[in-house]
């Protein structure tokens, strides 16, 4: 476990030392569970949102986007379930007066169980090298089987008890299981409470007249509210998709793990407008269809897998997650949620406005059911970032940091380094770089050794270096580093464009979908 935990110290410190994520306001000694985006992760941040929206929108011509505001009138939270049912359920440590999510504990409490079974299919593996079947021992192996019943039956309990809002259950089954608190060891626990995640806020001139308002726990609402807006301006035919990307903020108690939950964080959400009875094709279909999103990137396929829900929220009749492996286990990154007709209908009720769409294939009026994918961005920030970390052995016996970014996402797609700080190779080097960066995000380096200039690239996830020296004065060749491979070619510097582009522009990388 031990060794997890140090991959991600070694992410946040990383992040930090090379200007992606910074504690917000450290100098005041920060703000917890807040952070702020520095010149790099600033950039990463937009290339991932970006990279998002071309595949949603620039390329479904059914779907379009919108930017609602964050303020929405309070009544939208009434309607939508967020003032009655918007709880997580918490637990308090007697001795050491920390407070915990219950479901969270229970859930770490089943990682552990899970991280066994990774143990005993890690020591198959080697026993059994080639000849060995995964799936075949994990159906089979008595204490794996033994293992994985477990896992389920915990988790399943988890489920029926928050469904039925079963608080007593879960604080027996947390005493069943002995789950101490991590912190104290201590299981001396609370009863378990349910707390609102809304954060409150007023609008108007004077105390008397101001109104309660929230600020939006998801950006979705934004959308069920301009639903017929768009509709009717954009000549929209069903089934029809509305995509936004905002900040969304959630007075998280257990805010932890970095970026993977934050108090204000941004989402990056689409909701799809369909039949009435057609949900579970939609339902399928997006599932898919964002899976090959994720694996578009290159992150390995055996990083992601689905988790269908045990507990269904609310609004839904159907809900996966898409997980991915992050240093501290598989965790949930983007949701798939068929969401019937809940909320159109209940904003309809609460507003008293028809909120309908007429088709004039049936011709009739009906409330459209919806089908939602939800992705947080702060986590596939933390995805890509942590995926990319990597410490390499070299044949000379050293080792390298390299953050193997997607070079389509990379800050920097290219750094040009002048060999010497003299005999006109700065000017070279600063042509080229006016020259590439009308295209991409480009650095010049003339600072240190080329080797230690590499290295500094190579850690800030930079896919390229190319170095300008005496023979570009001759016949204007440049030697163009890979990033991943190390690998050096002596080109003209006339193609340097046309290289760095085959290997960034997402139009490449998104033909992968």
């Amino acid at each position: 476990m031990a060794n997890h935990e140090d991959i991600f110290k070694k992410v946040i410190s990383h992040a930090k030392e090379y200007g992606y994520i910074f504690q917000s306001s450290e100098i005041y000694d920060g703000l917890s569970a807040v952070y702020d985006y520095g010149q790099n992760g600033a950039e990463l941040k937009k290339n991932i949102r970006e990279y998002w929206w071309q595949a949603m929108v620039q390329l479904n011509d059914n779907i379009v986007g919108i930017d609602a505001a964050i303020f929405m009138h309070p009544t939208t939270w009434k309607a939508s379930g967020h003032v009655d049912a918007f709880n997580d359920p918490l637990i308090d440590n007697k001795d050491s007066k920390k407070r915990y999510r219950a479901d969270v504990l229970v859930e770490d409490h089943v990682a552990k169980i899970e991280a066994k079974i990774d143990k005993e299919v890690n020591k198959a593996a080697k026993r059994f090298g080639d000849a060995f079947d995964k799936e075949q021992f994990m159906s089979t192996n008595p204490r794996v089987v033994g293992y994985q019943e477990k896992a389920n039956g915990i988790l399943k309990r988890l489920g029926k008890s928050l469904e039925n809002e079963d608080l007593a259950d879960v604080k027996a089954l947390i005493e069943e299981l002995e789950i101490a608190d991590p912190l104290s060891g201590s299981k001396n626990w609370t009863d378990v409470k349910q707390f609102n995640l809304m954060f409150g806020t007023k609008l108007g001139s004077t105390a008397e007249s101001a109104l309660d308002l929230y600020l939006r726990p998801e950006t979705a609402q934004g959308i069920f509210v301009n639903f017929l807006n768009v509709q009717k301006t954009g000549r929209m035919k069903i089934p029809f998709g509305i995509a936004q990307t905002g900040k969304a903020f959630r007075n998280e108690i257990v805010a932890r793990q970095f970026i993977f939950r934050m108090r204000e964080f941004e989402q990056m959400e689409m909701q799809y407008f369909i039949k009435p009875g057609t949900q579970k094709e939609w339902y399928e279909a997006w599932k898919e269809k964002r899976m090959k999103w994720h694996l578009s990137l290159g992150m390995g396929e055996a990083n992601y897998r689905f988790h269908d829900h045990e507990k269904l929220a609310h609004y839904a009749d159907a809900a996966a997650d898409i997980e991915f492996k992050f240093p501290f286990g598989f965790k949930e990154l983007e949701g798939i949620h068929s969401r019937t007709d809940f909320d159109l209908a209940n904003h309809e009720k609460y507003s008293g406005k028809k909120l309908q769409y007429f088709d004039p294939e049936e011709n009739k009026s009906y409330v459209p059911y919806v089908l939602e994918t939800s992705i947080g961005l702060d986590r596939m920030f933390l995805a890509v970032f942590s995926n990319s970390l990597q410490e390499e052995e070299l044949e000379n016996n050293t080792t390298r940091t390299v953050l193997k970014l997607p070079a389509v996402l990379a800050p920097t797609k290219a750094a040009i380094l002048p060999l010497l700080k003299r005999d006109g190779l700065p000017e070279v080097a600063q042509k080229l770089v006016d020259d590439l960066k009308w295209d991409f995000n480009v650095a010049y380096d003339e600072k240190d050794a080329v080797g230690r200039r590499y290295r500094r690239q190579d850690a800030n996830g930079t896919p390229f270096c190319v170095t300008v020296d005496h023979q570009t004065l001759e016949d204007e060749t440049v030697t163009i580093r890979h990033r991943d491979t190390m690998e050096q070619q002596r080109v003209n510097m006339s193609e340097v464009k046309g290289i760095i582009a085959k290997e960034v522009a997402m139009k490449e990388w998104l033909k992968r979908i």
